[in-house]
């Protein structure tokens, strides 16, 4: 098909007739999985098929502001009641003025390769009944199932939460970032794609997008800030290695990464790798971070009851402050905000733990207005809210300078590598999690901005420091 009053009309060509997928590099696999949206819950007697689940680094659990509809930190994905996925089907060459009138159609779901000011390439997509797909971006429209927003992270921060959540002005985070299409029938196949389809059902890669034809004459193309995407190197759970960050294109084929993240050129293509999500594949949309986990995953690491267990288990040992000798206590999972007056510190450099005190700073020069800084209601010589940044304090230990912070229980349980018990600490925001997902995630570089990587703690988004970028926790058990 060639609109009527285009350039191509005197002589038409004829369609091309796409197969099922445009990935050469992805096998056809039998019909299956899906995910459930923000609206379509699976409905009937039998359990929901449970696709995997998406989990937003740097939230702990929670927004700030809290979970709200769409707008949330984690998403578990359902087999929908009816199939939406779509898959390529015929492939037009129109003139680019008429683009708007070809794309008229809002329930035929398309995308437009700008290739000149005179041409364009359009795909159509038809219905697949065997594939449910679901949306993720920046847009709170409702053809989005996961609202995403720039994390809240990098050089600083304490806290039991991470970004506010709330919609920021100059977010790099694309309104319609990546889409996710899931087989409906076992094994339930997950597969994710560089860009989503806009309230038109339409994807528009512009003139200056980077985009191509294939040597089999279909055509491909990056997002203007590319969706990343690394696969563990071995089992998630029982191997933590890091694999290699790639670029998935809007066809899903896997490229090296650009020279910086909105480069026009394409690096080269990765032909052995495939953009089928496993269970620890990581997913970056420049400004949020996205963990999939499968079923299977899930059921290796603890739910918020057991965390919460785990929390009530340290709490019955009465850890004590060597110093001031008060017992001291983890606060509740709900509260992740405002340190408690019992809450353990510890010396990041070293790993006693302590209670709270405003003394011990290495510059006493700068030991009046530190201790004012920190002041904590309920705390002997105290104040609010954690302080920002304590400055170096020695501890009374073993004489180590550095960091003093209070500590925090990872409660989001899907980023835990295992159901360990909590004795370690990530360096430098005191995020308490097993021995496991420390050593793990500090060796998973995270990008950040156009071109930078920094390992992080997945529970606040705060780069890790230190040689390890973790502690093992010293308890001072009771005396009595």
């Amino acid at each position: 098909m060639v609109l009527e009053g285009s350039s191509e009309a005197l002589c038409p060509p004829p369609p091309l007739e796409l197969r099922p997928s445009c990935n050469k590099s992805q096998p056809s696999t039998p019909p299956g999985s899906g995910s459930q949206p923000h609206d379509d819950l699976f409905s009937g007697d039998k359990e929901p098929v449970k696709y995997g689940e998406l989990i937003v680094l740097g939230h702990n659990g929670s927004l700030a502001s809290g979970d709200k509809g769409r707008r949330r930190s984690r998403l578990a994905l359902y087999k929908r009641p009816k199939a939406n996925g779509v898959k390529p089907d015929v492939i037009h060459n129109v003139s680019t003025p008429l683009v708007s009138k070809a794309l008229s159609n809002k329930s035929q779901h398309s995308i437009s390769y700008t290739l000149s000011r005179s041409h364009s390439v359009i795909v159509e997509y038809t219905h697949d009944s065997n594939t449910d797909m679901f949306q993720i971006g920046r847009s709170t429209e409702s053809m989005i199932d996961l609202v995403v927003t720039d994390t809240a992270g990098g050089g600083g921060g304490q806290g039991g939460a991470g970004g506010d959540g709330g919609q920021s002005a100059q977010s790099t985070i694309s309104r319609y970032a990546c889409r996710i299409t899931c087989e409906r029938s076992a094994p339930y196949t997950a597969r994710i794609y560089a860009a989503g389809f806009d309230s038109s059902k339409n994807i528009f890669l512009g003139e200056r997008a980077a985009k191509w034809r294939t040597s089999d004459g279909l055509m491909d193309g990056l997002t203007t800030n590319g969706v990343l995407v690394m696969h563990p190197a071995g089992e998630f759970v029982s191997e933590p290695t890091p694999g290699v960050w790639r670029e998935i294109s809007v066809c899903g084929n896997v490229f090296a990464l650009r020279e910086t993240r909105s480069a026009q050129q394409r690096g080269k293509l990765v032909e052995n790798e495939s953009n089928t999500l496993q269970d620890g594949s990581l997913i970056d949309l420049c400004g949020a971070t996205l963990l999939w986990r499968t079923p299977g995953g899930l059921r290796r690491t603890p739910t918020l009851k057991q965390l919460e267990s785990l929390r009530q288990e340290l709490n019955a040992a009465r850890p004590q402050c060597p110093v001031g000798f008060n017992t001291l206590a983890f606060p509740s999972l709900a509260q992740r905000a405002t340190v408690d007056k019992k809450q353990p510190w510890v010396y990041m450099n070293c790993g006693h733990v302590h209670g709270y005190h405003n003394w011990g700073f290495r510059k006493e020069k700068a030991g009046a207005s530190a201790a004012a800084a920190t002041a904590m209601p309920g705390v002997p010589g105290g104040g609010g809210t954690a302080p920002p940044s304590t400055g170096d304090r020695e501890c009374p230990m073993c004489r180590r300078v550095g960091p003093y912070v209070p500590l925090w229980l990872g409660c989001e349980g899907g980023l835990y590598l295992d159901a360990g018990p909590p004795t370690h600490a990530f360096c430098p925001c005191g995020h308490v999690c097993s021995e496991k997902t420390v050593q793990g995630w500090s060796q998973i570089p995270l990008p950040h901005g156009t071109h930078a990587f920094h390992a992080a703690c997945p529970f606040c988004g705060t780069w890790l420091t230190g040689e390890q970028g973790h502690v093992k926790l010293i308890f001072q058990g009771p005396v009595d």
